[in-house]
């Protein structure tokens, strides 16, 4: 059975652009694959986050998890500063990794343009990262393209340690998501949809009401040309609602442009926020029913000792190659 890892910054709330593009993908998983799903709490404070905020997310994330259908008996689901093989493994691998390619990652670049000088931890957080995804013997993560750097990162830093040490790692490949899976943000398509836009109505988040819902659909860029047909580079705005109904309904976007032919965008969008909010009501009833619920911090503490025990054993081999402790 191969082992899956994946996790989530707990830092604003999901939206559908992260379920169906990653989170659903983890619940398909979960029926093969020996699965471990981590809140990712020590990246999120590469930027300054108020604690008790951050507390409550953390918490939110995990119900969430649970809420699309992840099961704490089929995976594991757990807290990452919870196991310290995380911090301490990610330390080991930065006195592996080089500025030169820490330097050329282009989320950092992203994120740090506008900083005179950028936290430290912003710059190296892609190598915690890959030592969340090597804590594990990892055989596949599944993430979105704008993850492949990255898992091109963790897989030189595992290679260049092998090639120097012994075998040390399992070098993993990135399961990564179909095109059709990318959903952009309702008012402006040609950029991914974000959690951290100022724009509240650039996403929908999966805790989102269903007035709040049909705001940001009923507002969403569209074109002046009147026609439901999927042209993402000459119509981005209808083409991502396109793909954002066809997702949740499970049905083919050429058959969604054959029955709204002769229909206008107010009656596509009208539709089409009736299909987001009958997917997303279950799950808004699930978390509600978990988020306070002593059913969701055992499921947490059962699932840091599963991920303890399997990191124990990766930092006992990993300090045997380097020569530390006794």
């Amino acid at each position: 059975m191969k082992r899956v890892f994946s996790g989530v910054q707990p830092t604003g709330n999901i939206h559908i652009g992260n379920y169906l593009g990653a989170l659903k993908q983890f619940v398909e998983l979960q029926e093969d694959g020996d699965c471990i799903y981590c809140i990712v709490d020590m990246h999120s404070i590469t930027l300054p986050q108020d604690p008790k905020e951050l507390k409550t997310s953390i918490l939110d994330v995990a119900a969430l998890y649970m809420a699309i259908g992840l099961d704490p008996n089929k995976c594991t689901i757990f807290i990452q500063s919870d196991v310290s093989g995380h911090a301490e493994l990610a330390w080991i691998l930065m006195c592996n990794s080089y500025t030169g390619e820490l330097s050329r990652m282009t989320q950092f670049k992203q994120k740090s343009k506008d900083e005179a000088s950028a936290p430290a931890g912003l710059f190296t957080y892609p190598v915690l990262m890959a030592a969340d995804i090597l804590l594990y013997d990892t055989d596949i993560v599944p993430v979105g393209n704008d993850q492949k750097q990255h898992i091109e990162l963790t897989r030189d830093i595992a290679q260049r340690i092998n090639n120097t040490y012994g075998e040390t790692f399992v070098v993993p490949d990135g399961r990564f998501l179909k095109e059709g899976a990318r959903i952009m943000a309702l008012d402006d398509p040609t950029v991914k949809m974000s959690k951290s836009s100022k724009n509240i109505h650039s996403r929908i988040s999966l805790l989102d009401s269903p007035n709040k819902i049909k705001k940001s659909i009923m507002r969403s860029t569209t074109d002046s040309e009147g026609s439901i047909r999927f042209d993402a580079s000459e119509k981005p705005g209808i083409s991502n609602l396109l793909t954002i109904y066809s997702a949740f309904s499970g049905r083919r976007i050429e058959d969604l442009e054959t029955e709204y032919s002769s229909a206008g965008y107010g009656a596509f969008k009208k539709d089409l926020v009736d299909v987001v909010c009958e997917e997303l009501l279950p799950i808004q009833e699930r978390f509600h029913e978990i988020r306070p619920s002593q059913e969701l911090l055992n499921a947490l503490k059962d699932g840091a000792e599963r991920a303890e025990n399997i990191a124990e054993k990766t930092m006992k081999r990993v300090k045997m190659r380097f020569g530390l402790g006794l």
